[in-house]
């Protein structure tokens, strides 16, 4: 659809940019990234005609650029510039209208229904439609920004140029916008080529992005291509930290601040773990990060506040994530700045077990319900329901630990979990065989993350060896206590 070839030029005798190439396939959102001054709006005027390169060229359906008629070009391609100005009042309806004039044939020619569907669909697509008799003027930047869009898809073309489409707009309309241009590309093949400035967005959206850097290309790909930590930060002059989008399989960015907020308190001691009648809990004045299977905010991610909290077997799990957010209101805790578990152990059989360790202390806080123990490799012989039973475990430290670490302590603190169920027999009465666990036993890793920095935490690294060794021992004391109260 778009060839750039050899692309240099700029603004005067001195070139911005120098020897730009790159295809873009019909049917392709590409999205230009780059910091500021690299040259990404002059290379989107030179592919629309508005600037001459010094060398090189543009071809569109393999004809060259300089070889369309102004017509032509118009019917072929659209323009949306960064910065718009209205020479006379004029209606939102009026402004839309604009994008047809290439299809009118003639001074003379008819409105045709055509012409009415196209105006009427991109108004209603870009959200601008109950604007449509209101003047430019009265209207904020954000909503002529949509209303310039709208032009531009009105003018039906197979390609366009975007000019940083989702400035002065709030997330809301960022997300409406880049939808319906996503959807156009998925549906109906167009060709979109745009200048963004969150790359966030652009990873989310784009087929493949051209990463810029002092009017050359640095990269060009897809986005899990261009998007690596050491060249954005190379490219940028700022540190991120890269992560998989939550629910697409594209790259996101975070920024690392070189200022850190100071923490108020970095250790976690006894006295900030509590046994209460209808939970077990931990308040921190400090948020610690942490990698659980809660019921409540489980994943990863950075909590002051955790409850292990005991319900009653009867407890309907139906509307759990409702109910239990309203149970931390009323119990006094934030439900966004806690992680919270449940149980049908009552609390004061939590097993609480503090370790000494050269990188800081660790705490392991268990409750152990095992009357719906389970061997994990036969359960696709049982027949549901259950009998209910829960193992949930806590593992705190005051240290520092990599993602890695986390998976790691996790892995090693269920093997120890299960090598506790073998050491105290614990059996899965319907298989007759050693339990591994119970149905729905939830574990938890949180680190201070302060003090030593540990990268690994399989069994055989000092943290390994203390998870292994505290969800162990912790583990068989809470299934003592629980098989004592049966």
């Amino acid at each position: 659809m778009l060839q750039v070839k050899n692309i240099c030029g700029g603004y005067g005798t001195t070139p911005i940019l120098k020897d730009i190439s790159f295809q873009v396939e019909k049917g392709t959102f590409l999205g230009i990234l780059g910091p500021n001054g690299c040259g990404k709006s002059t290379l989107l005027k030179i592919i629309s005609g508005v600037l001459k390169p010094s060398l090189g060229k543009i071809l569109i359906d393999d004809k060259e650029l300089a070889t369309y008629s102004n017509r032509e070009l118009a019917k072929t391609m659209t323009v949306l510039p960064q910065l718009h100005g209205a020479a006379f009042s004029s209606t939102v309806r009026e402004t839309v209208s604009i994008g047809r004039y290439p299809h009118q044939k003639g001074f003379f020619s008819q409105w045709s229904e055509e012409d009415e569907y196209a105006v009427n669909q991109a108004m209603v697509q870009t959200g601008v439609k109950r604007y449509e008799n209101a003047y430019l003027e009265n209207l904020s930047g954000g909503e002529r920004q949509r209303v310039f869009i709208a032009q531009a898809l009105a003018q039906s073309s197979q390609l366009i140029l975007l000019d940083e489409p989702t400035n002065h707009l709030d997330i809301a309309h960022q997300q409406q916008i880049l939808d319906m241009i996503r959807k156009e590309v998925t549906d109906n093949g167009l060709t979109v080529v745009s200048v963004l400035h969150d790359i966030n967005l652009a990873a989310l959206y784009c087929d493949e992005l051209l990463l810029m850097e002092k009017g050359q290309v640095r990269a060009f790909g897809k986005p899990h291509e261009v998007l690596l930590e050491n060249q954005i930060a190379d490219v940028y002059g700022a540190q991120i930290s890269l992560q998989a989008h939550p629910e697409q399989p594209k790259p996101q960015i975070t920024i690392l601040p070189e200022i850190h907020e100071p923490l108020k308190d970095g250790k976690i001691t006894l006295n900030h773990i509590q046994i209460q009648e209808e939970y077990v809990e931990l308040r921190s004045q400090f948020p610690l990060r942490v990698l659980s299977s809660a019921v409540h905010n489980a994943g990863l991610g950075w909590y002051e506040n955790f409850i292990n909290r005991t319900v009653k077997p009867e407890y309907n799990i139906e509307n759990v994530q409702e109910e239990y957010t309203q149970y931390l209101y009323k119990a006094g805790f934030s439900p966004t700045n806690t992680v919270g578990m449940m149980t049908a152990v009552e609390a004061r059989k939590a097993i609480i077990k503090q370790y000494e360790t050269p990188f800081g202390e660790v705490y392991v806080i268990v409750t152990a319900g095992i009357g719906g123990a389970i061997d994990v490799s036969k359960t696709y012989e049982r027949e549901f329901p259950i009998r209910i039973g829960t193992i949930n475990i806590w593992v705190i430290m005051n240290a520092k630990l990599s993602d890695e670490a986390f998976v790691q302590a996790m892995i090693t603190a269920t093997e120890a979990k299960t090598k506790a169920l073998q050491h105290e027999r614990v059996m899965d009465y319907q298989t007759n065989t050693i339990a591994t666990g119970t149905p729905t036993d939830s574990l938890l890793i949180a680190a201070t993350q302060t003090g030593d920095y540990m990268q690994y935490g399989g069994p055989i690294t000092p943290v390994g060896k203390i998870v292994g060794r505290g969800v162990f021992e912790a583990t068989t004391e809470a299934i003592r206590n629980y098989q004592k109260g049966e």
